[in-house]
């Protein structure tokens, strides 16, 4: 049900990493046709897989599934506070501006 997102987010962080498919692939002990499939989403991947996956890509569940359990939005929140602190103050304001009229502009 969730396994196309899931996949995509393992192949952002994949990507992020610099690592490819099949460079992962031999980490994990799998063909690289099975990590194509999983990061298409076409193709399940066991829960062992999943946790070894997270250890190569040095990440968390929270990481992975952000875009599929309710309580998401707060590890995307705490992911975009991270990349705002990164900023200049001056560009952290107007990111903060924007979001706040975002919010108002949305009740």
């Amino acid at each position: 049900m969730y396994e196309k997102q899931i996949g995509q987010r393992i192949q952002t962080m994949r990507k992020q990493r610099g690592l490819t498919q099949e460079q992962l692939a031999e980490q994990l002990d799998i063909s690289t046709t099975h990590m194509s499939a999983t990061e298409r989403g076409v193709s399940g991947i066991t829960v062992e897989k999943l946790v070894q996956i997270m250890n190569c890509l040095d990440c968390t569940a929270d990481d992975l599934f952000c875009d599929v359990i309710k309580s998401g939005y707060k590890t995307k929140a705490s992911r975009l506070s991270d990349l705002i602190a990164e900023l200049p103050a001056k560009e952290q304001k107007r990111i903060f501006d924007v979001v706040e009229t975002m919010v108002r502009n949305a009740k």
